[in-house]
């Protein structure tokens, strides 16, 4: 709810660029309605929705690295910048384990939403097939969206750029650091082109948020954690009453924006930050004590659709780093000189989290549960196979070029 809110604030600021003198609240409003529509109509309206926003974000990276690549190289722009940007004052990593501790917060606002795909399975047809497929191409696209991108803007840009320094009105969307290095690839024009190119990028931030969060109200709901009527679900599939549940408190969080839309902004990103980071260290400790409980059992690592690479060191070097980004990300707000409401707005999902865990295990008296008593098989796709709940698919034959060539030719004739 907290990244729904804080996109229909972005949205308000990234229309203000074409029209500055209309709030941005018009817009975001229009961009929840068009969000909630999408969700409510069927599960396939949410997918094509997606499916079109990401051929467009995909589209745009490809296109941002050929050009940042030819104005690194000197090709366009009329000068050579190989890695000269990394060689200025401070760089290439600006204020030290300061910086990249400050930077860890909004990187992580931007990582968080591949968890979706645990989400998703519930509503795959053959979830043995696409959620390991869909788990192992999230590398690939992390190094080909996130990490290429960022090497292109480091490259190109140097980090005491005072276009930089200074980003800090709505019209400063037309000096981002991707229209920035556009800009020195001699395109002037970027500016209107990645403004809407962000734009639908919020659009599909914010919808994935307000399906994933519907699906988590409604598993909660179904296992007697949240209230009995976030279970219905309408013909096309939809948790509706989870759907405006959500839709409705992510209003509210937007809401807040009218105390200052900037600040509040940095604000919800913070909190919708540090709680992803907090939300991943469960998901670590989850997958760790799952594997140990996997064997413990007795069960053969081999039936499982899906075994994540270097565990047991994967897990626990995940715990380990998110837990110094979670408490060092706030040392800029202690020394030199302590901000209070920085102080707040960077660490209060902590306190909102412990309360709340900590509030479920007072009230419903649980207990840490050992290996051996942990259910691996209670709505597992085991399980759901079993009961004939999942149709079982043959496993696909290896993807060769011989195949590919083959499909080719039959869709030729």
């Amino acid at each position: 709810m907290v990244t729904v809110g804080s996109e229909l604030v972005a949205c308000g600021l990234i229309v203000q660029f074409w029209l500055p003198n209309l709030t941005g609240i018009i817009w975001s409003i229009i961009a929840l309605v068009a969000m909630f529509l999408l969700n409510a109509i069927s599960v396939k309206g949410y997918g094509e929705s997606e499916f079109w926003m990401s051929s467009l974000k995909v589209l745009t990276v490809f296109v941002f690295l050929i050009v940042g690549i030819l104005t690194v190289t000197g090709v366009t722009g009329g000068d050579y910048i190989g890695g000269r940007n990394w060689h200025t004052e401070g760089a290439p990593f600006k204020d030290h384990v300061v910086g990249i501790l400050k930077a860890c917060i909004v990187a992580a606002f931007s990582f968080q939403g591949t968890e979706i795909i645990g989400v998703t399975v519930g509503e795959s047809a053959n979830p043995r097939r696409d959620v390991p497929r869909a788990i192992r191409s999230v590398f690939w696209r992390i190094l080909f969206f996130y990490i290429s991108s960022i090497l292109i803007i480091g490259l190109v840009i140097r980090n005491d750029n005072a276009n930089l320094a200074n980003a800090s009105s709505v019209s400063d969307v037309a000096i981002s650091p991707f229209t920035m290095v556009f800009q020195k690839a001699g395109a002037d024009w970027a500016a209107h082109i990645m403004n809407a190119i962000v734009l639908v990028t919020i659009l599909s931030a914010g919808n994935s948020g307000l399906y994933a969060c519907t699906r988590v109200m409604w598993v909660l709901a179904k296992e007697g954690k949240a209230p009995r009527w976030f279970r219905k679900v309408t013909k096309g599939g939809v948790p509706f009453w989870a759907l405006v549940f959500t839709a409705l408190w992510s209003t509210v969080i937007f809401c807040i924006s009218l105390a200052g839309n900037q600040k509040v902004y940095m604000f919800l990103i913070n909190l919708s930050g540090l709680s992803g980071m907090v939300f991943w260290v469960g998901i670590a400790l989850c997958h760790w004590r799952f594997r140990r409980a996997y064997i413990a059992q007795g069960y053969d690592l081999a039936d499982l659709p899906y075994k994540a690479a270097f565990f047991p060191f994967g897990p626990i070097y995940a715990c380990v780093l998110l837990t110094i980004i979670i408490i060092g990300q706030g040392y800029s707000t202690i020394w030199p000189k302590f901000d209070a409401l920085s102080f707040v707005s960077t660490y209060l999902a902590l306190p909102l989290f412990l309360i709340f865990w900590l509030g479920w295990k007072y009230t419903k008296k649980t207990r840490w549960v050992k290996l051996m008593d942990i259910d691996l098989t209670t709505g597992s796709l085991m399980e759901l196979e079993r009961n004939g709940e999942v149709e079982i698919f043959p496993p696909d034959a290896p993807w060769s070029w011989r195949k590919y060539l083959r499909w080719m030719h039959r869709k030729s004739g």
